[in-house]
This record gives C-alpha cells, structure tokens and sequence, in this order.
C-alpha cells in the first residue's frame, strides 16, 4: 500500500468535512430532537457526503463505513471508517471538542487514523510505523509511574450500563479521581496522544467511533486495547481502553476486572 498517498487522500477528506461542519456550528438552527434538521443533522450528512463524494470518485474499490450513511460494501481488504462528527452533544452545546474521526482499516486492523477538529482547526494525524503528528509536528503520550497518578478520562457515566459503569469505577477509584475529565468524546484521545491525559476508558463504541484514535494513540506512544488488554480489530465489540503509558496496562486492565 501506498501510505503517502492514503495519508494525502484522508487529508483531502479531512479538509471536505470541516469545510462542510463549519457553517452549521453555533448557527443557531433549531435543534429539537423531532426535527431532523437539527444542525448536527445536516452538517453530520453533509461532512459524510463530501468525503463519501471523493471515496466514490478515487477508491471505488474500497469499502466504506460510516455513521450516518452505513456500509457501502468494497471488493478489496481495505475499508475506509468515517464518523462526520464524533461529539453530538458538543457540537449542540456549542463547544470545539466534537471531532471528524477518518480511519483506514486494512483486512480489519486500523492502520492510519485521523480526529480532526474544524474549527480549532487541529488535526492529529496516525500511521502505522509513523510518530502521530498534531499540525505536522509530533504529538507524544507522557510517563504514567502508577495508576494514582493518571488523570482518566471519559465521555460520561451515561453512557456505561450498570455493570460496566461499576467496572469502570472499580477504575477510576485507583487514579487521581480528583482530575477525573468527564465529556470530549475523541478529543480525550487527542489530549493523551498529545500528552495532557493518561487514560481514557469506554464501552459501547462502535467501529467509527474507535478505529481513527488507535494509530494515532499507537503512534504517541501509547496503546489501545480492549477491557481485557486485547488489541482492538473489526471483531472488537466496543470496551475500549488508551493508555498514554504501555507500562500501565496490566493493572488498568487488573482494576477494571475488580470493582466494588
């Protein structure tokens, strides 16, 4: 695979997705749940529409997954995983941590990745076998000597059922839960790539909300597994795990078997 080009072609649908987001935030649209031209709406179809529009036109070949418009199936090992605005609440809420996430999946494993965040305008960008860039320069995880010294991170507790949530507390009690970040949906990903958080723990994501943050937390430094410590690949069924620090993944994954 030609990886230079890949990576020049997510740019290019980097750049079609934010220039199609950014009209429609803080537009002041009414944004009612009944209404399907809440501004989420129509800029999350039109984001998905243009990079669908250049995937069409450049890699017909090539599988396609996205929230918005489902799978548009490929005759090759390569699917491209777009999610237009990982972030809903955000967006609505008017805040700049929502982000279009673009991955390249080959034969099911993520192998580039990047969280793009239009109106910000920052953009962290993984390859396999590549330092993950933030503007072109390179984005690196920090140290993490133990769990109570990691600043965790999650979207929030709603979204855990029962048993997972209890899972994920059993978690959050053995680190610095005084600086426990609740909310930023990808951007937490972007954060410890960037070396500002030390964990982020989820459940429940599905392919296009995950496949984009593994090469670029990889490619920091850090690592993505599964609650059970297991690489995440297309079978994976959506507990996820980032670690800024590999050396701590054994007893994340050991506090997250255990809860109270």
């Amino acid at each position: 695979m030609n990886l230079d080009a890949d990576i020049a072609l997510a740019m290019r649908l980097a750049d079609a997705a934010g220039d199609a987001i950014r009209p429609y935030f803080r537009s002041g649209i009414a944004s009612e749940r009944k209404d399907d031209a809440s501004p989420v709406t129509l800029a999350d179809r039109a984001a998905e529409e243009a990079m669908r529009r250049i995937l069409k036109a450049e890699c017909l070949r090539d599988t396609v997954i996205g929230e918005e418009f489902g799978i548009t199936p490929g005759s090759t090992s390569r699917s491209w995983v777009l999610d237009p605005i990982d972030g809903t609440a955000g967006f609505l809420a008017g805040r700049a941590m929502f982000g279009t996430l673009i991955a390249l999946m080959v034969e099911g494993w993520p192998v580039l990745g990047i969280i793009d965040q239009p109106i910000s305008r920052e953009r962290w960008l993984g390859a396999t076998g590549r330092p993950t860039t933030l503007g072109g320069v390179a984005a690196r995880t920090r140290a993490c000597r133990q769990l109570s010294d990691a600043t965790i991170a999650t979207t929030g507790p709603h979204y855990f059922d029962d048993h997972d949530g209890a899972h994920f507390m059993g978690l959050a009690a053995k680190t610095d839960h005084k600086r426990m970040v609740m909310g930023g949906d990808c951007y937490n990903y972007a954060m410890l790539a960037s070396g500002h958080v030390d964990i982020v723990c989820e459940a429940n994501l599905k392919l296009y909300d995950w496949a984009a943050l593994v090469p670029i937390v990889e490619g920091a430094g850090g690592t993505m597994a599964d609650w059970n410590g297991e690489p995440l690949h297309a079978g994976s069924d959506g507990h996820v795990l980032a670690l800024g620090d590999p050396a701590r993944l054994e007893d994340a994954v050991a506090a997250l078997a255990c809860h109270h």
